[in-house]
């Protein structure tokens, strides 16, 4: 990233960074849609593999459009560098692969998204790497956790679905005392309401899926830090494993970061207007919200997302399942679906969808009770949304 790029506004950048313009001058980037690359001789081609040469070798690790979006993103969230993965899953498999072996040890947050709580059990568990789970919040327990062979502290925040905030500053101090990496899942916020870099974090994950592309169109993943993290270790995963983003999802995440300042701004507003009406609707028993007084880590929220509180909702409901049930089922604007960050608002029963894979224990722990609704508040009218919502919450 040049010097100038470097000193951009958050908005600039999603709209100026990662464009390089072809001898065609076209104005908006292209898409690179090749499988390969020719080599001008025999002496290039072996440069080229053994990088002795700078340049494109092979779609699965070097692409231009990839390369477009992953120096984008890496600016936007101040990191040196950016891997792009297939999706948001391969984004915390590959930082994993490349960082951790048998008989090291993580530490993470209880409440995580059931597939990397899955991940950490039932696939990392089975290398050799074990995975203690602790109060997101709870730093004490964070401390207690470390072990020698602890190599990983993990954590999403907000968390999901409940919108729990880790205290970033005092977890990478953790981390760094016992020389473990400090990993973030900025999928909630994305750069623009948090940049976990700032506060201490080593490796920034993202499900380009959800807000980077705001609109369900592709699937993908990001791993962004520092050039030898992320710059030669994971990347040297991504080459040879090859969990790879494809070019055209690429481009259309490179393209979506142009309007993500102004998409996040607006979800933000509607999330805070949806949130304060729901407080007082019959039959809501709890709302978690970043934004709302009763939040008990608003504070934290507020100092660590300057952009703003997100734009996830979640509620419990009376009646458990079955008044979850009948709230999502009654809504018929709001579409049911487990993806989130859409321009569309989504409605989904995390305890039967995106947390159905993990036990009923760790459900419970997690927080992810029956009478639980997730909400990912889009950008129609706060109003249409609340009046789809009301017939469900009636007494």
């Amino acid at each position: 990233m040049s010097e100038s790029e470097d000193h951009w506004q958050l908005a600039t950048q999603g709209v100026r960074v990662g464009t390089e313009r072809t001898s065609a001058g076209e104005h908006s980037e292209p898409v690179y849609l090749t499988s390969s690359f020719a080599f001008a001789s025999a002496e290039q081609a072996a440069a080229r593999f053994s990088g002795e040469e700078p340049g494109n070798v092979y779609s699965r690790f070097t692409n231009p459009t990839v390369d477009a979006f992953c120096r984008r993103l890496a600016a936007m969230e101040g990191g040196q560098c950016c891997v792009a993965t297939g999706s948001g899953m391969s984004a915390v498999l590959a930082t994993c692969l490349a960082t951790l072996e048998a008989g090291d040890h993580i530490v993470a947050a209880h409440s995580l998204f059931g597939s990397t709580i899955g991940l950490f059990n039932n696939y990392l568990g089975k290398l050799g790497i074990e995975t203690t789970f602790v109060s997101p919040n709870d730093v004490d327990g964070w401390r207690d956790a470390m072990r020698p062979e602890t190599r990983m502290l993990f954590v999403e925040t907000p968390s999901n679905p409940l919108t729990e905030i880790v205290d970033m500053t005092a977890l990478a101090e953790i981390a760094n005392d016992h020389q473990a990496l400090f990993v973030v899942d900025n999928c909630f916020c994305t750069p623009a309401l948090q940049r976990p870099l700032e506060f201490g974090a080593h490796v920034v994950i993202h499900s380009a899926t959800k807000y980077l592309d705001g609109q369900g169109r592709a699937v993908g993943g990001a791993v962004i830090g520092d050039a030898d993290v992320v710059g030669d270790r994971v990347f040297r995963c991504l080459r040879t494993c090859g969990p790879s983003m494809s070019p055209f999802n690429a481009w259309i995440f490179h393209k979506a970061l142009e309007t993500l300042e102004l998409r996040m701004a607006a979800h933000c507003r509607n999330a805070y207007a949806l949130a304060e009406w729901l407080v007082e609707q019959p039959n809501v028993e709890h709302v978690y919200y970043p934004g709302l007084a009763s939040h008990r880590q608003r504070d934290l929220a507020a100092r660590q997302q300057p952009g703003g509180f997100g734009g996830i909702v979640s509620l419990r409901v009376a009646g458990g399942r079955e008044g979850a049930f009948k709230l999502i089922n009654s809504a018929t604007m709001l579409s049911i679906t487990a993806n989130l960050g859409d321009t569309r608002s989504t409605i989904v029963h995390p305890a039967s969808t995106t947390h159905a894979r993990i036990s009923a224990a760790e459900r419970e722990r997690a927080g992810v009770a029956e009478g639980l609704v997730r909400i990912s508040v889009g950008l129609e009218s706060v109003d249409d949304i609340k009046a789809d919502l009301a017939p469900g919450l009636g007494g």
